[in-house]
């Protein structure tokens, strides 16, 4: 399926083996980064191949230590940061993949257990496939750990995370970029606001909610975004109907943030996760193409 895109919006002008670096107490621990997760090679359109590296590492947070997952291109030099932001089902292989993709690009990648407070992840069983029939059970345990996830906590967290890839040898100096996804899209869009000086570039993809009757709204604080911002809705998503889209737009006009948004047309809400019965694959290819643009103009 080939989806329609509609778009609004301002648009912007247009290793070796890595062993964790402790820095300032950031990293405080290596989980076997040779064993437990070995380099590969990511073969690219062109069919170049690049070489990755990933490990995990444990991030000490306010609250805790969370687990992450870090992957870089296994050339020994840094490269800009990324952060990923998970959607609920948390960290599993299907966001490692996409962990890898956006680092074979030229990126260092910290993609962290965001549920880090309930375990490691994986931090509820989950099946090789997500089908809509095991959502309504899977969602009883993710949901109140969503819930724990207020502006506060995430603050504190996404501090220690942007702390983390300022302070590794694997990144270069300078801002970072954030991508999101289902839950993990409003989150990306609260850090940008939250840390300005931090982010030069926020993408979210089958995201929201964006405009709601709470405090926390992230449309009431969009006016301290100095990224540029990308937002890719799903055109089959009751979480964000055109409505919703048109208010989140016009608050983004108002604070005279640079920013698209689309909409893809027949694509459902989490298109870009492979393991799940939503995925498109023509909308995933979509999204990896906007996302690695839209971080090459800002991040490089």
């Amino acid at each position: 399926m080939r989806p329609t895109v509609c778009s609004r919006g301002r648009w912007a002008r247009p290793a070796r083996a890595v062993a964790a670096v402790p820095a300032t107490g950031s990293v405080i621990e290596l989980a076997d980064s040779e064993s437990s997760i070995p380099k590969r090679s990511t073969r690219q359109k062109d069919s170049t191949m690049t070489a990755l590296h990933g490990m995990s590492v444990d991030i000490q947070t306010r609250d805790g230590v969370a687990d992450a997952y870090v992957v870089h291109p296994d050339d020994g030099a840094a490269h800009p940061g990324v952060l990923v932001i998970q959607d609920g089902f948390g960290l599993r292989p299907a966001l490692r993949s996409l962990a890898d993709r956006i680092a074979a690009h030229g990126y260092t990648v910290l993609l962290p257990n965001a549920f880090y407070r309930h375990g490691r992840a994986p931090v509820i069983e989950l099946p090789d496939f997500i089908d809509p029939a095991q959502r309504p059970e899977l969602f009883q345990q993710i949901i109140p750990m969503i819930v724990e996830l207020t502006p506060e906590v995430l603050r504190a967290d996404v501090g220690a995370y942007l702390t983390w890839l300022a302070e590794s040898p694997l990144v270069t100096p300078g801002k970072v970029g954030v991508t999101g996804y289902c839950m993990g899209a409003r989150l990306a869009v609260l850090t940008a606001a939250m840390f300005p000086d931090r982010v030069g570039a926020v993408a979210g993809f089958h995201g929201g909610p964006f405009v709601t009757d709470t405090p926390d709204s992230p449309h009431l604080i969009v006016g301290n975004i100095t990224a540029e911002l990308y937002l890719a809705h799903a055109g089959e998503d009751h979480h964000m109907t055109p409505e919703h889209i048109a208010q989140f737009d016009k608050a983004l006009d108002a604070a005279g943030v640079r920013y698209r948004t689309e909409v893809y047309e027949g694509a459902h809400h989490g298109y870009t996760q492979a393991d799940t019965s939503a995925y498109d694959a023509e909308s995933a290819e979509r999204h990896y193409r906007e996302l690695l643009a839209l971080f090459d103009r800002n991040l490089r």
